[in-house]
């Protein structure tokens, strides 16, 4: 499935995409966020747009090589955000846009290791070249330690089944036996979902510290933003929501954000019949004051 960027409109309008502003993307993916960006903020526009996987870069590179030298590129962990932003020149923007979660590009193929759905080693990198990996993890880690981040980071009422079984069936060095593991100890308990979803998102989590990575860039975006520009999240679960929200509430309250809007902006009942994908985003934005 071709990757399909999630509430374009809803994002760009929360951004305030005007021409000749500065605009961070800090989760690039192939492109489409920025691509919409840069079609509003021409003439003299730019755009720095940040992605850990070397992969996204190169696609992304592709969608936008017709802004020329208005798009910077950067290979980067978005944790690293101030210091990427000042050495690439865009230390005041008028915009900083995340949108969090695992990209269909990288779900779709299958040798990252990012679907439950696909044989393939269990990697789960966005830079395949660091850290380690979800194998290490599954195959190394004791049974509480699993069971911790089965429980804090998929919310998976049978975290400690799970990690009992795994550790139990190891070695486990693909997808589908991890997932097939999953499904022995869960059976049909889903419903709509598959059994091993909030298992391989919690492994996705912990291998990128993704949770980690959120709160260190969002504590560096108020120091990036010039005085009105806004700070726009797309998350997709509820982990990353509410550190999205705590944040933005805390940093109302000290003056330094304003909300634009109090409530989660959510995905249009068009956009999810046509994007199934975005049925779990939820949008917030705040506006810098300082």
């Amino acid at each position: 499935m071709p990757h399909v960027p999630v509430m374009v409109t809803e994002a760009m309008e929360a951004l305030n995409v005007h021409p000749g502003g500065r605009y961070v993307d800090c989760t690039l993916g192939a492109g489409g966020h920025a691509r919409a960006i840069l079609e509003r903020n021409q003439p003299e526009g730019s755009l720095l747009g940040i992605d850990a996987d070397p992969a996204a870069l190169e696609a992304a590179g592709r969608t936008l090589s017709g802004f020329g030298a208005t798009v910077v590129l950067a290979q980067a962990n978005f944790s690293e955000l101030g210091q990427v932003c000042r050495e690439h020149g865009f230390a005041a923007n008028d915009g900083i846009l995340f949108d969090l979660g695992v990209s269909s590009m990288q779900l779709d193929t299958a040798e990252r290791g990012f679907s439950f759905q696909r044989e393939a080693p269990l990697d789960m990198r966005f830079d395949s070249g660091s850290g380690p990996s979800a194998a290490d993890i599954v195959n190394y880690y004791s049974e509480q330690e699993l069971a911790r981040i089965l429980w804090e980071y998929g919310e998976e009422r049978y975290s400690r089944q799970i990690a009992h079984r795994i550790v139990q069936q190891r070695p486990i060095l693909s997808t589908l036996r991890l997932a097939h593991i999953v499904q022995q100890v869960l059976g049909s308990r889903r419903g709509r979902i598959h059994p091993a979803t909030r298992t391989f998102m919690a492994l996705r989590i912990a291998v990128n510290r993704e949770l980690e990575s959120l709160k260190a860039a969002l504590g560096q975006s108020a120091g990036l933003l010039r005085t009105g520009g806004r700070l726009v999240v797309i998350s997709y679960h509820s982990l990353e929501d509410r550190i999205v929200k705590q944040f933005m509430r805390a940093e109302a309250t000290e003056h330094v954000f304003a909300l634009i809007s109090r409530k989660v902006i959510r995905p249009t009942s068009t956009e999810l019949r046509s994007n199934p994908r975005s049925r779990s985003a939820r949008l917030r934005v705040a506006e810098c004051l300082a």
